[in-house]
């Protein structure tokens, strides 16, 4: 395994066993709960806004932990930007994932959230990965009731 896609993995063990952002944020309408039947992942994540911009992002909920560790470097890389960045951002999670993005060119549009980039080797664990991307965007939209991956 070479250097790098170790730091890599280590990366996402690292936040599957500690998550940053774990917990509820109370009094916030910006909420949604996701579910991946397939490994049985739940996650709820919450959000402030103010003025079009994240200002608080956290989750709650157990999974794997390609799904823990994905909600935690999620809400680290949301806080503080503007809301059509998460979107882009969104949108280059998906890329990546899908082999639509170069993995070259993934740290430079997502930061860390380029640890993923071994997950397409992967298909079934995609949906792991993406469920916190999924339910964010539900929680954009308001829908508490969340997002399923089936």
């Amino acid at each position: 395994m070479s250097d790098l896609r170790e730091l890599y993995q280590e990366v996402i063990l690292d936040h599957g066993r500690t998550p940053r952002n774990f917990g509820k944020i109370e009094e916030t309408e910006l909420h949604a709960d996701g579910h991946n039947p397939l490994c049985g992942d739940r996650l709820t994540v919450y959000l402030e806004v103010d003025g079009g911009k994240v200002v608080n992002a956290r989750f709650d909920g157990s999974g794997c932990a390609i799904s823990v560790a994905s909600a935690s470097l999620m809400t680290e890389a949301i806080m503080g930007q503007d809301l059509a960045r998460v979107e882009q951002m969104f949108q280059d999670f998906q890329a990546l994932l899908t082999g639509k993005l170069d993995p070259e060119e993934a740290p430079a549009r997502l930061g860390k959230l380029a640890v993923f980039a071994g997950v397409r080797d992967f298909p079934v664990r995609i949906k792991c990965a993406t469920l916190a991307w999924h339910t964010l965007r539900a929680a954009e939209a308001g829908k508490h009731d969340g997002c399923s991956t089936e």
